[in-house]
């Protein structure tokens, strides 16, 4: 593609380079095809020469190509396509549901020259019809080898859409005889709330009380659980796992499961777990499940409800913007020799 200036009488066919206007009155808007009615309004505003856009043998049109890209973008990965104008296409949640996005192949597909692709944010939860992302076409068109290499980026997965379906889920709590009130009583509301949230699942809770052979009661109670087809199984109590050899993950074992991940670099939630039991997910929450603040839970509850199973690289990749939680600022530091003027003119600027 390329552009130039031409005269009106040789502009026909071709795309408007730029918006005219005349006396403070928008004529034509860029981007269209110039037919004849177009021309004779431009030498109505007295243009006598326009700026326009060439197509070479090989381009393809900003719609096309806003098409086939956006389609293939929604037939890899779930999501629905609203095509628009101007060589913008959008993406929309067919459901509730979460979107995944390839970080590095989102990076590949933006390196080629025209072709933009903005997204929601990774592992986001989206509302039916709510975006999930819009391509842009930068130029009027695209050569066929730019569209060619855009299409090859999107069929290894750029995109994905979970759906949230309906879940069996069961949340044990577990602890001592004298606490299971409280414990019930500040874990059920919170979790329940936030599995309320992402569809309506089926919940129970049952509280499991930890005195002689507290492994041997908690894999019994998860194998039982597993074996009664529950999908996704909620472990907490009065103590978060702190190490691969805790009750928690050798009960897990021992109950014939399989532990994949304990410890996560997000804060708050650090002393999270995560494993499974054939068909059964399991997730060890920490102590700050009990809050409605956003912590670990927030991040893996609607993963884990549409069927992903995280594993160690899934969780290691949640330390960027793994912070969740920021409290004040420290006290910066000063040298003993400052001057007392200077540190007493702190706070006042």
């Amino acid at each position: 593609m390329r552009f130039r200036r031409v005269p009106v009488a040789a502009a026909e066919g071709h795309i408007l380079g730029h918006n005219v206007s005349c006396e403070g009155r928008r004529v034509l808007k860029k981007g269209r095809r110039l037919s004849p009615a177009e021309l004779a309004e431009l030498r109505n505003a007295g243009l006598d020469s326009v700026y326009v856009a060439e197509l070479e043998p090989g381009d393809v049109g900003e719609e096309e190509a806003a098409r086939r890209i956006g389609s293939a973008l929604a037939e890899h990965s779930g999501l629905g396509l609203h095509e628009a104008y101007g060589g913008r296409a959008s993406l929309l949640a067919p459901a509730l549901g979460v979107l995944s996005v390839r970080p590095e192949l989102l990076v590949e597909l933006n390196l080629i020259e025209g072709v933009t692709l903005a997204t929601a944010a990774n592992h986001e939860v989206l509302a039916p019809r709510r975006s999930a992302g819009t391509l842009k076409i930068i130029p009027f068109a695209l050569s066929e080898p730019r569209l060619l290499a855009a299409l090859r980026v999107v069929e290894r997965g750029v995109l994905t859409f979970r759906p949230l379906s309906p879940r069996r889920v069961h949340i044990l709590v577990s602890g001592s005889a004298d606490r299971r009130e409280r414990l019930i009583q500040t874990y059920r509301q919170p979790l329940e709330q936030r599995l309320a949230e992402l569809g309506a699942h089926e919940v129970q809770l049952s509280y499991l009380t930890l005195e002689q052979e507290p492994e041997q009661a908690l894999a019994s109670a998860i194998a039982a659980l597993a074996a009664a087809g529950v999908e996704l199984l909620l472990v907490v109590g009065e103590t978060a796992t702190m190490d691969a050899e805790d009750l928690i993950p050798q009960a897990i074992r021992r109950a014939g499961g399989l532990v994949d991940v304990v410890g996560a670099p997000v804060f708050p939630g650090n002393l999270l777990l995560l494993a499974r039991h054939g068909g059964t997910a399991i997730l060890g929450a920490p102590g700050c499940a009990r809050s409605r603040a956003q912590n670990v839970v927030d991040l893996l509850l609607p993963r884990l409800l549409t069927g992903e199973r995280p594993g160690a690289r899934e969780i290691a990749e949640l330390g960027l913007g793994g912070l969740l939680e920021r409290g004040p600022a420290p006290p910066l530091e000063r040298s003993p020799s400052e001057p007392a003027s200077a540190r007493a003119g702190e706070g006042h600027d």
